[in-house]
């Protein structure tokens, strides 16, 4: 099967109606940002100056953005050389055994994983232990100077192998990872290959996933999806520190990973690209790790990005630095004064404040001749962004991302400054307390002095000391988004720093066979995590709270035996409502070989996204347009909008094998059924199975046709339609 390009073709450029959108931005740009000064209020120069270099930040900005997302390169996986030599490097410090487990299991089952070292700067007796029982190399330091770039440096000394592997404690990669990313090495050039950073738990502060829908949406898609591609175009890619390869020769060419900032990844970039060297990007996601589960970490996290960056300018120089190319210079200032956003949405968020409580305005009237520039350049200044984005940049979430992050990025251009800044690790473990209110006073304070702006500027106007009716419609409209930013913004970010859950629970139902109250049935898990699992039907409906239930999980891997505690109870029995009985269980696992089978089927995989269809792509503006007319259904996917169910299956040939795969639940509007298997099974042989449903076992028969191959990481799922 030829593997496929990552970004597609049809994403890589922009269509002729998108080009001719970017032009016109531009040039509405220029005819109303040249027009600007001559608009300043005389009584209120340096009001109208800082207001006007906002714009003109924002303008410059966007033609940073243009530039490099222009045309996205396009990457095709190469084969990998079989004796190359790959050193994987998994750095901890702080981070809990279990997550650091599922992220080695991972890298010790990669094709071409010569080791694999556990890079403990914790010194901790439990990863000592843990490196012991999974049988990778373990290396610990008795001091931490220069943090993880310092770890993964003493590493470098305890191996010669060609090539380093670097994962971060709890991002797990695919068994593929190394097969598919070490073919870009046959350029002697390419000092690094760098893939997505992509994250399992779907429900972190920075993923917003539709209800009941198939869009999941991340914070981080713009950059992974087509920043970084369009960087790799003009050979200025970065290396984000985890999910990627580095040959070690380059490393050496530089003296190893480099020290004295808080982020090593984009300062070793730099240096190697100023040394000649040439970087790739492959978009392809291979690891999936943690995301931040609440705003906390997120800020956190962004701080000391942008701390690191302010660090990196200063001591490498852009825009003057010895060894880079135009592309690149360019390409690395917009990356470093993306934190400057801070300082300008600081000013567009106080501005309406300002006018509406003294009636002074940054302009001299909202007159037709504004009104005629700023709007077209307003709205397409939205519209090219989205269209530029390739349905990845979803503006009104950007926008409430942006208010919760611009006081990290005023405090993280400091950075500049400072000449010594403590690493800090983001937190991985779930369900950690934080006090978001304390994090978040910059945002509440946003949301206050527009609360108070608006009735203010209101009996100003009426009291006839305020602005004119235009001027006064205007502001309170301006007021009115920012608060309404301000509030979503807040309301997500307290929604989930309730969050409790110690494991993120994967949206997978498999079969389960379960003995309950003396009673073999089998039913439907669903909501699986290594902590537990939900199941309905019968065995849900008689059990109860506490009681001790045992079976096997009919995983696609394998059968998996279990003892489980019934922790609660829900569903038709206990709440009368019409929703079948079930029953939460917490594990009891007889051993943790038990315990490491479920993780390496549910970590590592994007199979929760291809089973459940899910996208994090949504259409442009321009391409819902072409679809209302045209009816156009390019972006259907094989999988999306269907309902899974488990379906359990005897295996071709003959034995007592039992076959584990699923298939779609009946729709009224098609009489077609979709099975998905892991395994390929013969086309056109008469396939008889039973469908698990929370009311048990129904038999399924008919014959599969039109088989089709979709790719996950931890193995290809095969699609069939099922003929009566």
């Amino acid at each position: 099967m030829e593997r496929t390009e990552y970004p597609s073709e049809r994403l890589a450029s922009l269509s002729l109606a998108q080009r001719a959108l970017v032009i016109a931005f531009v040039g509405v740009g220029i005819w109303y940002l040249s027009w600007r000064p001559a608009t300043f209020n005389p009584h209120a120069m340096t009001f109208s100056g800082i207001v006007y270099a906002a714009e003109l930040f924002g303008f410059a900005c966007a033609l940073l953005y243009l530039y490099m997302c222009w045309r996205l390169r396009t990457r095709k996986s190469l084969p990998a050389p079989a004796d190359a030599r790959v050193a994987v490097f998994v750095p901890t410090i702080n981070e809990s055994p279990d997550i650091v487990r599922r992220t080695v299991m991972a890298a010790m089952r990669m094709k071409h994983a010569s080791e694999v070292w556990l890079l403990d700067d914790g010194n901790r007796a439990p990863m000592r232990e843990l490196a012991r029982e999974l049988g990778c190399r373990y290396l610990a330091r008795t001091e931490n100077s220069h943090a993880k770039a310092g770890n993964l440096n003493n590493a470098l000394r305890h191996t010669d192998a060609e090539f380093i592997a670097v994962f971060d404690a709890d991002h797990a990669p695919a068994a593929t990872f190394l097969e598919q990313t070490l073919g870009f090495f046959s350029d002697q050039r390419v000092a690094f290959v760098q893939t997505p950073q992509d994250f399992y738990n779907l429900d972190s502060f920075q993923h917003r996933m539709k209800h009941g829908g198939s869009l999941v949406w991340s914070e981080q898609s713009l950059f992974f999806r087509v920043i970084q591609p369009g960087k790799d175009r003009l050979n200025s890619a970065f290396f984000c520190g985890s999910c990627a390869v580095v040959r070690r020769k380059a490393l050496d060419d530089i003296g190893g990973f480099s020290t004295g900032t808080v982020t090593e990844d984009i300062h070793t970039s730099i240096r190697l690209h100023k040394r000649g060297w040439s970087s790739v990007y492959y978009g392809q996601s291979l690891a999936f790790g943690l995301a931040p589960s609440t705003a906390i970490p997120f800020l956190k996290q962004r701080l000391r990005w942008g701390q690191g960056a302010m660090q990196m300018w200063r001591k490498e120089g852009i825009l003057f630095a010895r060894g880079l190319t135009l592309n690149q210079r360019l390409s690395y200032l917009a990356t470093v004064l993306a934190y400057f956003e801070g300082w300008q949405r600081a000013i567009f968020f106080t501005s309406p404040v300002i006018v509406l409580t003294t009636g002074i305005m940054p302009i001299l009237a909202l007159d037709y001749e504004f009104m005629v520039r700023f709007i077209p350049y307003y709205l397409l200044t939205f519209w090219v962004f989205e269209e530029v984005a390739r349905g990845y940049g979803r503006t009104t979430l950007t926008e409430q991302y942006t208010m919760i992050r611009f006081a990290v990025f005023v405090t993280a251009t400091f950075g500049y400054f400072l000449r010594k800044l403590h690493f800090v690790v983001t937190p991985k473990k779930q369900g950690e307390a934080v006090n978001t209110r304390q994090f978040l006073w910059p945002q509440y304070l946003v949301l206050g002095l527009n609360a108070i702006a608006i009735p203010t500027g209101i009996y100003l106007f009426w009291r006839g000391d305020g602005l004119p009716p235009g001027a006064l419609v205007a502001n309170l409209i301006w007021a009115g988004l920012t608060l309404g930013v301000a509030a979503l913004a807040i309301r997500f970010a307290a929604r989930l720093s309730g969050f409790r859950r110690r494991e993120y629970r994967f949206p997978l139902a498999v079969p389960v066979r379960v003995v309950s109250s003396g009673r073999p049935a089998m039913t439907l898990a669903t909501d699986l995590s290594p902590l537990g699992f939900r199941f309905t039907g019968f065995p849900a409906a008689a059990s109860r709270v506490g009681d001790l239930v045992k079976g096997d999980l009919l995983l696609p891997s394998g059968r998996l035996q279990f003892e489980a505690i019934v922790r609660s109870r829900g569903g038709r029995e206990s709440t009368g409502a019409g929703t079948p009985p079930l029953a939460g269980c917490e594990f009891r696992w007889a051993s943790a070989g038990d315990c490491h089978q479920l993780e390496q089927f549910l970590f590592g995989s994007d199979l929760q996204w291809r089973l459940n269809g899910l996208e994090d792509r949504s259409r442009t503006p321009l391409e819902r347009l072409y679809a209302m007319f045209s009816r156009d259904r390019r972006n259907a996917r094989a999988l999306e909008g269907r309902r899974w169910l488990p379906l359990v299956y005897e295996c071709p040939g003959g034995g007592t094998d039992i076959g584990v795969g699923f298939i779609s639940a009946e729709d009224a509007a098609t009489d077609t059924r979709m099975v998905a298997t892991l395994g390929s099974l013969p086309v056109a042989a008469r396939l008889q199975a039973n469908e698990v449903t929370s009311n048990g076992l129904r038999t399924v028969e008919g014959r599969l046709t039109g088989q089709s191959r979709v790719d996950t990481h931890s193995a290809p799922i095969y699609l069939y339609r099922l003929n009566a």
